[in-house]
């Protein structure tokens, strides 16, 4: 039977791939045979010496640096195959109002909804030329359940899980999916306070059915899923890697 979950030679771009999410899917989907093309503001130096993963200096927030980039991936692979946003960001916040939380407000839906939307729209405008595309929109368990001290993050994440099926409905005549990688709990420089405290720890690893944090390899596999053709009939869906979280009906002690 042919590999139905191959990626091979397909042309992924990668949004945050100086994250630790984009970073590690950009490392093992170019293990797994496709071209990949990382976007993000910065990149370590380690990172720079991975020479086989093509990285573009890219603010995300500015959609003329989002097409230049977009326009030189297609003109030397004649197309682009799959689009992965990972760029996010996430502030805690107060809960009363203040010039600060508004300001932190703005840059978080920029990061996490705005560019999202311009990289999808600029990868749609390549994809509806060869008719085909699969965009993968990283969200989050906080699409679903309200969290604290947080709202931005969270109405951002609520805000692209809907983006991805109103672009699944307007698209979808071109053989392009969208649909949704909604993580929990995954142990990254975003959430080291939250793992590297006991109580918090442990809290959260109470709330999954498999009583653990999850890491960035498990969402490597449903990436490739929903990036190869073996996810041809998948779009408009939201796919979450969360240990369970969402189906925990209460917390045992």
């Amino acid at each position: 039977m042919d590999d139905i979950f191959s990626v091979k030679n397909k042309v992924v771009v990668i949004t945050g791939a100086g994250g630790d999410i984009g970073w590690k899917l950009s490392q093992k989907i170019f293990r797994a045979g496709a071209v990949i093309y990382g976007l993000d503001k910065s990149f370590t130096g380690i990172q720079k010496k991975q020479v086989k993963i093509n990285l573009m200096q890219c603010d995300v927030t500015k959609n003329k640096e989002i097409d230049k980039n977009f326009k030189t991936i297609f003109l030397k692979h004649k197309k682009i195959d799959v689009l992965i946003n990972a760029a996010g960001v996430t502030f805690s916040q107060a809960k009363l109002p203040s010039s600060k939380n508004i300001e932190l407000w703005k840059k978080t839906l920029d990061v996490n909804l705005n560019a999202a939307y311009y990289c999808c729209m600029s990868a749609i405008n390549y994809m509806k030329k060869n008719k085909h595309g699969s965009i993968i929109n990283i969200t989050s368990i906080n699409a679903e359940l309200g969290f604290p001290s947080n709202p931005s993050y969270i109405a951002s994440k609520g805000a692209l899980k809907m983006l991805s099926k109103s672009l699944a409905k307007d698209w979808g005549k071109y053989g392009i999916r969208v649909n949704s990688l909604g993580p929990g709990y995954i142990i990254t420089k975003m959430t080291k306070k939250s793992f590297n405290n006991k109580k918090s720890n442990l809290l959260r690893k109470k709330h999954t059915l498999l009583n653990r944090w999850g890491t960035t390899d498990d969402l490597v596999g449903p990436a490739i899923f929903l990036a190869s053709d073996s996810s041809q009939y998948v779009t408009g869906h939201d796919l979450y890697v969360d240990g369970g979280w969402l189906a925990n009906g209460l917390v045992s002690e």
